[in-house]
């Protein structure tokens, strides 16, 4: 299943759509003004399926999934040189990137793949494409992936 993940070009906050391979749209992601950066993700009717917010108190960029209300794991930044490295507090998984943040693979605790995550070049706003190996990984592996948005646009400001 793959996920066209892409940016907004006007908005006040970090807004998002999620389409699937057929431009229909699965979720919809609308950013809120908080204590730290909370992106909300909806279904396309507008019912609320899970979030995830920034710790503001933490030593490195720390964001914490949420599924409905119910905490389900956390994403962190390692302290790392030239390539990204992240760990993931959910199921196991583990995020690997490349040097210059443009390609991801989430894998699982036996070392299979979830998610490939690549960014597309040559767009006006961020837009991503997320291969999504199960179905029902699709809003965990999207949650991972606002999270190294999230924490790379921080980063660039």
């Amino acid at each position: 299943m793959k996920l066209l993940f892409k940016q907004r070009i006007f908005s006040w906050f970090d807004s998002y759509d999620i389409y699937d391979e057929n431009g229909n749209t699965l979720f919809v992601v609308k950013g809120e003004f908080a204590f730290g950066k909370l992106l909300r993700i909806y279904d396309p009717n507008g019912n609320p399926l899970g979030y995830i917010q920034r710790k503001v108190f933490s030593l490195l960029p720390r964001f914490d999934m949420y599924e409905g209300d119910r905490y389900s794991g956390c994403i962190t930044k390692d302290f790392s040189f030239f390539v990204p490295r992240f760990s993931i507090d959910y199921n196991g998984w583990r995020v690997q990137g490349q040097l210059f943040e443009w390609e991801y693979e989430i894998v699982d605790a036996s070392g299979q793949t979830v998610a490939c995550i690549s960014k597309q070049l040559f767009n006006l706003t961020d837009t991503y494409v997320i291969d999504v190996i199960n179905e029902r990984d699709a809003l965990n592996s999207l949650m991972l992936v606002l999270a190294i948005d999230a924490e790379k646009a921080a980063r660039n400001n």
